[in-house]
């Protein structure tokens, strides 16, 4: 666990160059302040790792290889730069410094593209400065849980409120969003179907093995969990999931309600789920949770998936097929047999 925690800093510690703060790396990464200053003791190893100002950073020695590329790699990179600028809703000041210190390395040996590139910093700097139609700050949290492999409480638009937002030009009050709560794996482009590229966050939902994709634009706010994930070695590429069934299903559906004091236990049902979820907040600070379910077998595996962290309250009918479930499974083990 420690060497895996070492790696973490590392890798924190490179994506942010300018250096951290010892409090903000151990929220990040997960541990008490006193123990990042062993993580740092340890890295001192491998990296010349340099505090000054409060700030913990990792410096470039100076037999550190330059980066070296070709002019025809540089003119592919130039380019790329441009379409980057002027066909995304990327307008990050990371870019900007990004290609500065790319422009620096290729002064020498390419000075034109070297100012080409210097140029594309200055409009990526300026454009960032103003309001960026993906937040700054909400791309630069999700990429610090990516790092240090958190989990993420994401409060977004769900797709029928983003269109409400578009047609009204104005931004959706934050009681009118969902809450999702889900490993991020993948953050990039997605090709969409009316030719826009929006930057998404790709993830597996909590207390779930679903994978789901969240257009960056419609989040309202990302906080970090105090709960570690691993992106699994057989990760297949996944597709943009699209919200609308292919062909129209009949099921035999019920109204269901749930207590739970975890909203994001919720995430278990969306397979069963038919239309949305309504909560309701109680004194004690546990939630009531309706929807329409099926009727099925599956809708009772996925009770059992959340343990105690759900309760039925009703149908009835529902919590004696649960309890009668519950019981027979229990009879595999106690040798009774079946009631």
């Amino acid at each position: 666990m420690k060497g895996e925690r070492i790696a973490q800093l590392e890798l924190l510690l490179k994506a942010h160059p300018e250096g951290l703060r010892k409090a903000d790396i151990a929220r990040r990464i997960g541990v008490h302040r006193s123990t990042v200053g062993r993580y740092i003791e340890d890295l001192r190893n491998y990296d010349n790792v340099v505090e000054e100002n409060n700030l913990v950073r990792i410096e470039a020695g100076e037999t550190e290889d330059r980066l070296e590329l070709s002019i025809y790699e540089s003119l592919a990179l130039n380019m790329g730069a441009e379409m980057l600028l002027s066909n995304s809703q990327f307008q990050s000041p990371h870019l900007a410094s990004g290609l500065r210190k790319i422009a620096m390395n290729m002064l020498s040996y390419a000075p034109k593209i070297a100012q080409n590139i210097a140029s594309l910093a200055d409009d990526a700097e300026k454009r960032s400065a103003g309001e960026a139609k993906v937040p700054n700050k909400i791309l630069d949290v999700l990429i610090d849980a990516w790092v240090s492999g958190r989990i993420v409480k994401i409060s977004h638009r769900a797709d029928h409120l983003a269109a409400m937002d578009d047609e009204a030009g104005k931004r959706l009050d934050a009681s009118e969003t969902e809450e999702t709560e889900l490993a991020p794996y993948f953050i990039g482009f997605v090709d969409g179907e009316s030719g826009r590229n929006p930057i998404t966050v790709t993830g597996r939902l909590r207390h779930s093995t679903e994978i789901v994709t969240i257009d960056i634009s419609r989040i309202v706010s990302v906080e970090i969990l105090n709960e570690t994930y691993t992106i699994p070695d057989n990760l297949r590429a996944f597709a943009h999931q699209d919200a609308k069934m292919p062909v129209e299903m009949v099921v035999d559906v019920i109204r269901v309600t749930l207590e739970t004091a975890d909203r994001s236990a919720l995430n278990s049902f969306r397979s069963v789920v038919h239309g949305p979820i309504k909560t309701e907040k109680q004194p004690g600070g546990k939630y009531l949770c309706m929807f329409d379910a099926e009727n099925s077998i599956e809708l009772i595996l996925r009770i059992i998936q959340c343990g105690d962290s759900v309760k039925i309250i009703s149908p009835e009918s529902l919590r004696k097929r649960f309890v009668k479930t519950m019981r027979d499974i229990l009879s595999v083990y106690d040798g009774k047999g079946a009631a």
